[in-house]
């Protein structure tokens, strides 16, 4: 069924559901020992999961050769519709070696439980140092998602999935909003214009600033944290979870914002990753996405605002979602409040900058953010969490 009728249009004119129905699960169980495994670490399973749920419209399964490299190199599916990030399954030749094409695999989750299916139509060697260059600007093995690909197989196996069934998050039941769910949910409230914010970050108060500031113009706001994989001194998605909550219950409008889970993974591709970060959000229903200082970047890999310079690569329609742009916010204390240069008088000595970075470095030293970085009440929650015992 298509979700056009109302609100903003999935990417690729609908929105895919690849979870299999009883009866299609019952015949995948059915062939559970006879069908050959291959099993997925935590990226590709959340890279399932978000085809299976409509988050990667138009894709309904791992991406074949000929759209994996049209994609690597323009950005764009075989097709003409834009897609910034290859999402595939890669596995060692010694487990693509026996699986034939035309095939169904069987696909378990890190645990070794069985999760989905694919119908294996194609395997392909690729070019990881071409990819990496491409998608992530560097081939340097110390970013994180030049790692995970010089770390995985050298063999992509292509086609569609299924997701035998979509089980409720283990520590965020309420908050998984799935694209279906999320469109219905802005229709029912009356939404026509809806801000997505991408974070992987507690909310400090910079990000509560752009939030609030693009919630002046549009009817609501999609808070949506990542929850899959992320780097190992990330703060934990509990933590950050608990931190939103906080912050919507004492800052925000009750009405105008909806806080869900994004279950995908971080890839730190920077401004690639920004657009795919659009993408997903248009898929569940925004009409708008917010891009601030150095989106889904990691260490000095990109410039301050790639990620918005890389929205002007294409035409205005193309994207059907609109990029808001944010300059970095920080504590003016001329004007007593939250700016940016844009609106601010101040000299750079004058502003308090404020960066997830630091909030964890002054947390690790066993210091409370101050008020200018973090409401008090996400401070406590932060520090509580971060209990990292003070040295004597």
């Amino acid at each position: 069924m298509s979700h056009t009728t109302d609100g903003i249009a999935p990417h690729g004119g609908h929105l895919i559901n690849r979870i299999a129905t009883e009866q299609e699960k019952a015949e995948f169980l059915a062939q559970a020992d006879v069908l050959p495994r291959v099993q997925l670490d935590e990226r590709s399973y959340s890279d399932l999961v978000m085809i299976a749920i409509g988050g990667f419209s138009p894709l309904n399964g791992f991406m074949q050769q000929a759209d994996y490299e049209q994609v690597v190199t323009d950005m764009r599916l075989v097709n003409g519709l834009p897609w910034s990030i290859p999402v595939t399954l890669s596995v060692l030749e010694e487990v693509a070696e026996p699986l034939k094409e035309g095939n169904w695999i069987r696909l378990d989750d890190p645990n070794g439980q069985f999760v989905g299916v694919l119908e294996l139509t194609q395997k392909y060697r690729y070019n990881k140092a071409h990819e990496v260059i491409n998608v992530y600007r560097t081939d340097d093995i110390k970013h994180p998602g030049v790692q995970v690909v010089y770390n995985q197989g050298a063999i992509n196996l292509a086609g569609p999935i299924w997701l035998l069934q979509r089980d409720p998050h283990p520590y965020f039941p309420k908050y998984q909003i799935d694209p279906a769910e999320s469109r219905q949910l802005f229709q029912q409230k009356g939404w026509k214009t809806i801000v997505g914010f991408q974070t992987r970050n507690p909310i400090h108060r910079a990000h509560e600033y752009i939030q609030k500031c693009a919630l002046e113009t549009v009817d609501g706001l999609f808070l949506h944290p990542l929850v899959g994989a992320t780097k190992e001194d990330d703060i934990p998605a509990d933590v950050r979870m608990r931190c939103y909550e906080i912050m919507l219950e004492h800052y925000f409008p009750k009405d105008r914002v909806i806080l869900a889970i994004n279950p995908a993974s971080m890839r730190y591709a920077g401004p690639r990753e920004a657009i795919f970060h659009a993408l997903v959000r248009k898929n569940y229903g925004c009409t708008h996405f917010i891009v601030g200082r150095d989106h889904a970047g990691v260490g000095d890999y990109y410039g301050t605002y790639d990620a918005q310079y890389i929205f002007d690569e294409f035409e205005p329609g193309e994207l059907g979602i609109v990029p808001m742009k944010f300059e970095h916010a920080f504590y003016c204390t001329v004007t007593q409040g939250m700016a940016t240069t844009k609106t601010s008088p101040s000299t750079p000595e004058q502003r308090i900058h404020l960066s997830g970075t630091k909030v964890r470095e002054l947390l690790r030293r066993g210091e409370l953010p101050p008020p200018e970085f973090s409401r008090p009440e996400v401070a406590a929650e932060l520090a509580k969490a971060m209990r990292v015992p003070v040295e004597a």
